[in-house]
Parts: structure tokens; sequence; C-alpha cells
């Protein structure tokens, strides 16, 4: 009896102190979810592999009376995922997958329950998609995966959110992508997607090459979402938060593009109070379904360093890879199953100081089906329990009441531009952020684009995955191929203005009078049709001015420049192909010393001939020679995207990556490089002095070695062809394909010669 007593005096103690909050709130009603607990590998994989238990409703919960209403019993043997209140707050849109044969589709209710209509639904083409990509997840394919899933869809409509326009975005696996560092090729991406309120027009917003989630629209009609990247820096360790207008224009960072851990933000909903400011969760890479710390960025500080954020439950954090860190007893701990401490998810800010969160208490796993609940959250860290639900867990607590409809932003297009699929972009100054380097020796632009892999690349065939690559592009550097545009021109004041595809991946490096890189773009921007945009420098700091307000840059006195080709090419746009660009230059100056023949070994012990090995070539292996693991230091500077798969995320100094840090090339362009480490320039004026008058290069050889090393050494220029040596007598072997078919979703080849 007297432990009854106990426990019956501590759940009043639970209602009193839910009471007391509920009188606090300004709406009577929460709408929420109940689903078993997805048991997902990584953040980003809840419908790949997080749907083992069906089951679950879209419920009201009165949070003066602790009633619950079933929104649409009917659906209650299927799963829901996300949902959004309409800005009225009589509607709500929502994901539901129906059962294991089937994807999520996007469906729409009135908060009574009437009036439910299905608004996406798969394409007509959606069980020969199924057939032929298998997107299956087998038995233990990934360390962290769970063994007992498969998935069993292709097209999947997910996370919508009302726009203000009447739109509604979403995330989908239309753009029939595949995760850039998923060697076995069956992680999906998701990416962007608007449509009207019926689900007619539906439009991809972004083309991006990596997974994109969790849209929520800003005070001034902004959307906010996670965008996951790695262009030349760690794999996992940037999912951070951009923003876009609803049309896809203006795509910009809000916060964690420099943020090595927490290594995923998502979730993320600006405090209406507070309009700088941005809570979300803070969440590792894997294996979890995106669930970890509440923390808030203050974009008015440096989102660029850990001073701009706070953590509202500061005893959980996310501070290696993969899993979960608890404070315990005044010292942090690691644990994968998170059982050590509370975590949360899906924090709505109902101000600065209170949130509705869902949590996981300490004691059980982060993947208990049953565990987690609903509760409010206050600012030092403290929740108190609303409701939960003793068989199954509880998400997304969102009030019931109606918003202010946030203004639309509207982008002015240029319907020209935007028929010739282009975007206009001004530079008013590209020294801005570049420090220490000399204005006036920034001579040109070169536009790149990183491609993503689509579904139709795919290997039904052994032997090409290396590296965490699925398609292997680079000996451990990057993932992706690197397409170039072409260069455009920089004017005296640091201007420029340019014209750049649309729905491309698009960055830029800034070139010198020899086109060689001085500083390159790590990150990649979305221009929609017809769009312009101006930035001001090279990685400028957030909310930076031109130094010159007011004065109009020299570029913008002009017509916008149209990217050509550099020394040597007859078009700028082209593909970086090792095996084209750079061997031939080899066996022109180079491998009359440097090859093994007539018993005698190469000299300096260095093989620079084209001679294929398993899946590159002897010269391009002896050239990124050096340990795996961290930025090469033999004969060139790159960053390996998946060693490590955190960190390189910060930017760097101009000159510390590409041409300009390269012994390579500090050798084989005497007197243009300046290398920084004195031992790399001392070991330089040796090999200068010993290859004094054998060789001289051309401009046009110069630059076909330099923009290889500044494409962060990649090998292969597109996702085509069969990489093994094996394949050596196959038609599709290592084959050189042009610019139009490496950015191209169609393979180059009938399917039945691939």
């Amino acid at each position: 009896m007297k432990c009854s007593r106990v426990l019956l005096t501590v759940v009043l103690a639970m209602m009193l102190t839910s009471s007391a909050l509920a009188a606090s709130f300004d709406f009577d009603e929460i709408v929420f979810v109940k689903r078993f607990t997805y048991q997902s590998s990584h953040y980003y994989t809840d419908f790949i592999d997080g749907c083992k238990y069906y089951g679950g409703g879209l419920c009201r919960l009165n949070v003066k009376t602790g009633k619950v209403t079933d929104i649409v019993p009917k659906m209650n043997k299927g799963i829901f995922g996300r949902f959004d209140l309409s800005f009225d707050a009589k509607k709500i849109v929502f994901d539901w997958k129906a059962d294991a044969q089937t994807g999520f589709y996007i469906y729409e209710v009135n908060v009574d329950g009437t009036g439910l209509r299905q608004l996406t639904f798969p394409p007509k083409n959606e069980e020969s998609l199924k057939k032929k990509y298998k997107n299956h997840v087998g038995p233990n394919w990934c360390k962290h995966a769970m063994s007992f899933t498969s998935y069993k869809s292709a097209t999947e409509d997910m996370q919508p959110c009302y726009l203000p326009d009447g739109g509604i975005a979403f995330i989908s696996t239309r753009c029939q992508f595949g995760i850039l560092c998923d060697g076995p090729d069956r992680l999906v991406v998701t990416v962007l997607y608007r449509m009207d309120k019926d689900g007619k027009n539906m439009e991809k917003l972004t083309n991006s090459g990596a997974s994109e989630a969790s849209p929520s629209v800003m005070s001034d009609g902004r959307i906010l979402y996670t965008r996951w990247e790695y262009v030349d820096k760690g794999a996992v360790s940037v999912k951070c938060l951009w923003s876009m207008r609803p049309d896809g224009t203006s795509t910009i960072e809000v916060a964690g593009q420099e943020i090595t851990f927490p290594d995923s933000f998502i979730h993320a909903r600006q405090i209406a109070s507070s309009p700088s400011k941005v809570a979300f969760l803070g969440v590792p890479h894997c294996p979890q379904s995106g669930v970890g710390t509440v923390m808030v960025v203050d974009t008015n500080k440096n989102i660029r360093e850990h001073e701009a954020y706070k953590y509202i439950t500061p005893d959980s954090d996310i501070r290696a890879e993969g899993g979960f860190h608890f404070m315990i007893n005044g010292k942090w701990k690691g644990d994968r199953s998170g059982k050590a401490g509370k975590l949360y998810m899906d924090p709505y800010p109902l101000s600065e100081t209170k949130f509705l969160v869902s949590m996981k208490p300490a004691g059980v796993p982060w993947n208990e089906k049953d565990a987690w609940r609903l509760c409010v959250l206050d600012d030092k860290g403290k929740d108190t329990e609303l409701y939960r639900d003793e068989k199954i867990s509880c998400w997304q607590p969102y009030p019931m009441k109606a918003r202010k409809v946030p203004p639309v932003p509207v982008s002015p297009i240029d319907k020209e531009l935007a028929a010739k699929k282009l975007a206009r972009v001004n530079v008013t100054d590209v020294y801005m952020g570049m420090t220490g380097v000399k204005r006036g020796s920034i001579k040109y632009l070169r536009i790149n684009e990183q491609i993503p892999r689509p579904w139709s690349s795919r290997r039904f065939w052994g032997g090409d995955v290396a590296y965490q690559q699925h398609a292997v592009i680079s000996r451990g550097a990057h993932h992706a191929p690197k397409a170039q545009w072409g260069v455009v021109p920089v004017e005296t004041d640091g201007s420029a203005h340019f014209l750049v595809p649309a729905d491309r991946s698009i960055f830029l490096q800034a070139l010198d009078e020899n086109y060689m890189e001085v500083q390159r773009q790590r990150t990649y921007i979305n221009y929609r049709p017809g769009e312009s945009r101006t930035c001001i420098g090279c990685h400028e700091p957030y909310g930076s001015a031109p130094a010159a307000a007011g004065k109009v840059p020299l570029a913008m006195k002009r017509k916008a420049s149209i990217a050509g080709p550099q020394p040597g090419e007859k078009t700028g746009r082209r593909t970086i192909f090792y095996p084209v660009d750079v061997q031939p230059v080899l066996d022109k100056h180079c491998i009359k010393c440097h090859s093994a023949k007539d018993g005698k070994k190469p000299k300096g012990k260095l093989t620079l001939t084209g001679e294929p090995t398993s899946l590159f070539s002897k010269s391009y292996e002896q050239l990124t020679q050096g340990r795996l693991g961290r930025v090469q230091k033999k004969f060139l500077w790159y960053v390996g995207e998946n060693y490590p798969k955190t960190g390189n995320v910060k930017s760097v100094a101009p000159k510390t990556l590409g041409s300009h840090s390269s012994l390579l090339v500090a050798v084989i362009a005497p007197g243009k490089v300046k290398l920084a480490d004195p031992a790399d320039a001392k070991r330089a004026e040796e090999l200068i002095k010993k290859h004094a008058k054998k060789y001289t290069l051309t401009q046009a050889e110069l630059i076909k070695i330099t923009t290889w090393v500044d494409s962060n050494a990649q090998f292969y220029g597109s996702y085509w062809g069969r990489r093994n040596v094996k394949y050596k007598d196959h038609p599709n072997y290592r084959n050189n394909v042009t610019f139009e078919q490496a950015i191209n979703t169609i393979p180059p080849l009938p399917e039945d010669k691939r």
C-alpha cells in the first residue's frame, strides 16, 4: 500500500503540474502523431529501414482535459510520418505509409477528420522502378543498419509544409538520386519539391546530390530546411540549415555550414517572438532516426562558430560520430544506445523559454518503440510531461491555433534567361573574405558543377566500388564528379557579372593570371531559371556589406559574361578525366625518365606511366599517394571526403588547397608557386634543379595539370563506364564521355551494352 500511495502521489503531482502548464497556453489543443519508434540506421533513412512496426494515429490532445481524439482512425494500420497545420488551423497535411509494399504519400484532412484526400500518388512506372533498382536494404549491408527491414518502394513523398502562396513544399525521392557516400547504392536521396494545394504542378526546387529534409516556413515567407552537402569536406559533417523562397530562389545558409558537431541539424523552426533565432535538433549521422539534443541558434551572431549556438538540453550532446553523449556526474559519457540519458525530438518553440517536444527518458534506448512522450521543455532544460501513451510513442506536438500568413517573397525572374535555363550572378568584390590576397591578382572565376549520382548510373556488376564510392570517381578524395562549365573574367575592382546554368549544383573557383586556383567555394548554389542574385565576395562573413557602398562595380556596367574556354580548350564545357587531361602531358614530358624500362627502376622511384591499375593508373596512384584519412601532402593537397567522414569543414586560407599548395605544380611551373610549407618549398627547389631544361610545358599543358589538381584530383569525369581493369575488353570500359553525357541522367549506352 505504501508503494501505491507514493506512486499515486507522483502521478497526482504530474497531473497538477501539467494542468498548471495547460492554463498558461494560448491554445486548447495540440495536434500530434502516434507512431512506433522508427528503427532507422541513419538520421535520414526512416522511410528506407526505419519502418519495422506499423500502426498509430494522427491525433488531437486537449491540453486542459487530457482528451485525445483520433482524427483519421481508418488509417491507423499504417504509419504516419510528419505533418503541418494550415495557417488558419483548419486543415492538416501529412505523409502516410499504408504498408511495407507502399511508399509514403501526402494526404490532407480537416482537423475534425472530414475531407480526407490524397494529394500525391506513385508514378505510372513505379512497379518497373521497384523491379529495376531494388532499393532494398538487406541484412548487414552496413555495420550500423538494422537487418530486419526491406525497402520495397521507389517513390516517397514526405514531410509536407504549407506555403504562404497556397502551395505545399515537401521532400521526395522523385529526383532518383543516390547518396554519394553509399557504396552499395541503396540509400536514396530526398530533395525539396513543391506543388499546388491540390497536388498539381509538382516542381523540383533543388538538384542536391545528398538529402534535404524537414521544411518549415519562416515569418518572412521563406522555407527553412535541412541540407546535407559536401564539396571537398567531411561527408557526414555538414547537414546544415538553409532557406529559400517558395519558388526555390535565393537559397542561403542559415546555420551550421562550418560546424562539425553536432553533425546534423534537423527539424528546425523559427522562434516567432525572436525572428533571428531558430530552434532545431542536433543529432548524429547514425545510427538513429533524427533524435538528439535541442538547440537554438542566434543568426545575428557568427553562425559559423559555436558562440551562436545555445543548448536548451545541455546534458545531451553529439560529440563524436556516431551515437550520443550525456553529462553524468560531471563527465561526458558516450552511449550509442542512448540509454544513459534523455533524448528529444520535434522542438516546437512557443517562445524563447518554452518548447513543446517529444522526449525519451533515461534508462531505455533511443529506439524503444513505445518510450517517447510529449513534454514542455523550458530554456534551462527542465521538461514536464504533458501526455504519454503506454503502448506507443508520441511525436511532433504542434499547437492547434491559427497563425498569421507570412508574406510571399517574390524574386524577379528574367523570362528570357529562364527560357534558356540560365541565371545571372553578380559578384561585387571577390576579395571580400579572401585575406592576404593582393588586389588585382584574381583574374577569372571558374564555374563548376557537382553532379548528383542518378539511379540510372547504378552498377549491376561488381568491381567498381571503392572508398565508399559506388561508381569510383577518385582515390579517396571526393565522391561526386565535377564538371567544368568554363571561366569568366574578374574586373580590376574584383567584380564579376556572368551567367550560370540553372537547376545545377554550382560552385566557383577564384583563379589567378595562370588559371590556377587561389580560393575554392566548398559549397554549392542551386540557381533557379531566370534568377538574378548578388554575392559580396569569396567566403564573406555572414551579413557582410560591400567595401565601397554606393559605388557601381565595373562588371555591372557591362553585359553578363558567358563562360568560355581556358587556353588550350575548344570549349569551357568539359569533363575532367585524368587519362585524357593529365596522362598525355606526362607521356610527352615525364615518362622518359619516370618509367621502369630495361630492368631499371624509374628515377625518384616515381612511375608516371598510364598503365592501368585495378581502378586507376600507375601515374595517378603515384601522384595521389599518401596516407588516406587526411589531406594528402606528397605531390598535392586534396581533401578526403570520406577520410575522415567528419571534419574538414572550416574555411581555409587562400592557396591552402589546389595548385598553389601543390609540390607537383611548383616543380613543373617554376616561379609560379610559392609553397607555404618550408619542407615542401625546399623539396621543390631540389626537384626544380634536377629537372632544369629537361622540359617546358606549354600554357595549355600546364592548365590541363592545374585544372586537374584544382578539381581535388579526380580520376573519372562521370558516373558512366566500367572502371575495374578486369573489364578492359568490355566496350564500356573507361570511356571518355562528352560533357553533355556526363551531366545527364540518361546513360550514354543502352542498358544491355553498359
